[in-house]
C-alpha cells in the first residue's frame, strides 16, 4: 500500500533486495514532487540502509513500514519492523564489508534514533534538515560562477628580500567543485 497525503508518504513492504530498489525510487520520486532534490541521495542511503538492515536482522518476519514525513524544516524518514531487538552501532573493522550503516546514517543525518513501537516492534528514524536544500543549490550555483573565471596556470610566488624563501602564496585547489 502507497499513500501519498500532500506531505507524507508510507509505503508498506517486505524488506527484500529487490524491494529496496522500488522503495528508493519512490522515496525520490516523493522527494523530487516536494522539491527536494537536494535530500535525495542522502534520504535514499539513509532508507536502503535502514531496510537493509530488517532484511539482515529482523526477526520473525521481514514486513515494515517506510515512512517519509515532511514538517516544516525537517524531513523525517522512519522504518518500522516488528522485530523489538534494538539495533547496535558498532566499531567495524576496517577491512568488514558489512557493519556501518547505522554509523553511516548517523553520520549524514541531523539526528536519529530507534524507539520501541508497541510490545513486538521498533521504529528506527532519521532526520535531514530542508533548509539547506535551497543553500545547497545556492552554493552550486555560486560554485559554477567562481569557476567560470579563467584561472591562472601556475601560482606567482614572490621572493624575500633574501632572496632565499619564498613569500607565501595562497593555497588553490586543483580539484573543481
Amino acid at each position: 500500500m502507497i499513500s501519498y497525503p500532500s506531505r507524507h508518504c508510507t509505503v508498506e513492504l517486505q524488506a527484500l533486495p529487490s524491494r529496496i530498489g522500488q522503495v528508493r525510487r519512490i522515496v525520490s520520486a516523493q522527494l523530487r514532487y516536494w522539491h527536494l532534490d537536494a535530500l535525495i541521495d542522502r534520504a535514499s542511503l539513509g532508507v536502503t540502509e535502514l531496510l537493509s538492515n530488517v532484511h539482515r536482522h529482523a526477526q520473525p518476519d521481514k514486513t515494515c513500514t517506510v515512512e517519509i514525513e515532511l514538517l516544516l524544516d525537517r524531513l523525517t524518514v522512519s522504518v518500522r519492523d516488528h522485530d523489538p531487538r534494538m539495533p547496535v552501532v558498532d566499531d567495524a573493522e576496517p577491512l568488514a564489508t558489512c557493519g556501518r550503516g547505522l554509523a553511516m546514517v548517523a553520520a549524514m543525518s541531523e539526528s536519529w534514533g530507534v524507539r520501541p513501537d508497541g510490545e513486538s516492534g521498533k521504529v528506527v528514524w532519521f532526520t535531514l534538515p530542508t533548509s539547506s536544500a535551497p543553500v545547497a543549490a545556492a552554493s552550486r550555483r555560486a560554485r559554477r560562477t567562481v569557476l567560470e573565471k579563467p584561472a591562472r596556470r601556475f601560482a606567482e610566488v614572490g621572493h624575500t628580500a633574501d632572496g632565499l624563501r619564498p613569500e607565501h602564496a595562497p593555497a588553490r585547489s586543483a580539484v573543481a567543485g
